[in-house]
């Protein structure tokens, strides 16, 4: 999959279209196993839940400096709340509509955030 960032501009996006742009930008820095949850009839707190894998704790760094870079100078976007730590095996960034979980295969297998979710419509599947 050809990424879109260049398309996107310096503008503010929002919702859908900013999840689909932090899917471009994951993908951009090989991250594995991304799904994209619409959790609008389940959570009053947030409209999306990314949720993706990463090999081991460098390329968790290098995810979440990748999302928070580029999507304040792409996107227009700043996160509102950062949590977790990359080694323990788990980041959440959180934009507010669109929430990005990012973990080691380990801690991804252990929170089972899909299994728990899974009323939840997915959009998007990419292994």
């Amino acid at each position: 999959m050809e990424s879109s960032i260049k398309e996107y501009g310096n503008i503010s996006l929002e919702g859908l279209e900013f999840a689909n742009f932090l899917i471009d930008t994951l993908l951009d820095k090989q991250a594995d196993d991304i799904a994209l949850l619409d959790v609008r009839q389940q959570a009053v707190f947030a409209d999306y839940f990314l949720i993706s894998s990463a090999g081991n704790e460098r390329q968790i760094k290098a995810l979440v400096q990748s999302v928070d870079e580029e999507s304040k100078r792409d996107a227009g976007r700043l996160r509102k709340a950062i949590e977790g730590t990359p080694e323990g095996g788990w980041i959440l960034i959180d934009f507010g509509d669109v929430i990005v979980h990012l973990f080691a295969p380990e801690q991804r297998t252990y929170y089972a955030l899909e299994e728990l979710w899974k009323d939840a419509r997915l959009i998007v599947r990419m292994h």
